[in-house]
Formats: C-alpha cells, structure tokens, sequence
C-alpha cells in the first residue's frame, strides 16, 4: 500500500473526513465518515472533540499526507469564526502529529474533480463514485466533501512528483557528487584537514 490521504471537510456541528490510498493502481476509500457534534451545545466542547478524534484518526490509519477544506465565505459572520475554528481544531491535531497539511479552497478541490470550478456537490459526488472504490455507496455529504478534498490532494502529489522524474533527480545528484570529487581529485592543496 501506498502513501495514506487524510482529507477533513471542518464543520462545527459535524466534520467529514476521509481516508484515501491507492491499492493496486485504484483509489480506494478506507473510510469516509463524519464526527458529529449536534449533541453538544457548548461550542469549545465541539473543538476540543475534533482535536481528539482526528487525533485517533491519525493514530489508526497513519496517513502521511493531510489536507482540509478551507471555509471561505458565508452569510453569518459568527458562523464563520465557528467554521474556522472547527478548521483549526482539525488542522492543529494533524500538526500535533508531526504531519504536514495543505489547505484547498473548495473551487480548487471541485475543478480537480470535475475540471469545473463551480460544479454542483451532486457532480463532484458522480465522479467519485466513478473513479474510488468507496466502503459505502451513501456517504453523507460531509463525508462525500472530505473525501473530495483527500482526492484532490492525492492528485496535486502525483502532479508535482510526475513533473521531475527520480532518474533525473539521481542524475543531478551523482553528477554533484562527482564534481566534488573532481574538484578534490584535482585540487588537494585546497583542501584542509
């Protein structure tokens, strides 16, 4: 198995996550689920319950690469402060574990997907189901968003390690490392013990 993607859609009532990796050359959904606060009235409560279960997330399935939807507008300014809290909570439990994390707006995870920008959740859900194995077919939207974020970011790491392949990087290196040591061979007075 491959590398793990943990993908987080923060909510301060509800967060979906979703745990990603390719088996076999597939996508495979691990996971994909929510942490449901609705039951708790008092709001540090709810944070301080996301910090602590994506924290055993984390432990359970090891991801190596994390990434969580970024809230960017909305019409209630205290719900945003929520939101972005919720956000922090996530964000803080994956650093807390020693585990880099990227932020994507939800337009960039959406035209990823669909190639569309301000395509629907319905069109975004479609192509997931079409291109993941997906432990189950009725994936709340929550879950479906945080797996969407998890894909996204899969594909920006395949991107970036495609675009300089390792036989050139190898290259780079050795040819380095052989100059260092034409330069010794060719000039041992320079060199000082």
């Amino acid at each position: 198995m491959g590398d793990i993607f943990l993908g987080i859609d923060p909510g301060s009532r509800t967060t979906g996550y979703a745990i990603l990796t390719r088996k076999k050359g597939k996508l495979v959904a691990m996971r994909c689920d929510t942490i449901n606060m609705a039951h708790m009235d008092d709001h540090a409560d709810r944070l301080q319950y996301i910090f602590e279960n994506i924290s055993k997330i984390i432990a359970s399935f090891k991801p190596t690469n994390c990434a969580v939807e970024t809230p960017v507008y909305g019409v209630d300014p205290l719900a945003m402060l929520k939101l972005g809290r919720a956000q922090a909570a996530a964000m803080l439990a994956i650093t807390n574990n020693g585990i880099p994390v990227t932020e994507y707006y939800p337009k960039q995870v959406k035209k990823s997907i669909t190639g569309n920008g301000n395509a629907s959740k319905e069109q975004v859900a479609f192509m997931l189901r079409k291109t993941v194995a997906l432990p189950d077919e009725k994936l709340s939207k929550d879950a479906t968003d945080a797996l969407a974020v998890a894909w996204c970011h899969l594909m920006k790491q395949n991107s970036i390690q495609n675009r300089v392949p390792r036989s050139t990087r190898k290259t780079h290196q050795n040819n380095s490392s052989s100059s260092w040591e034409n330069f010794v061979a060719n000039n041992p007075d320079r060199i000082s013990d």
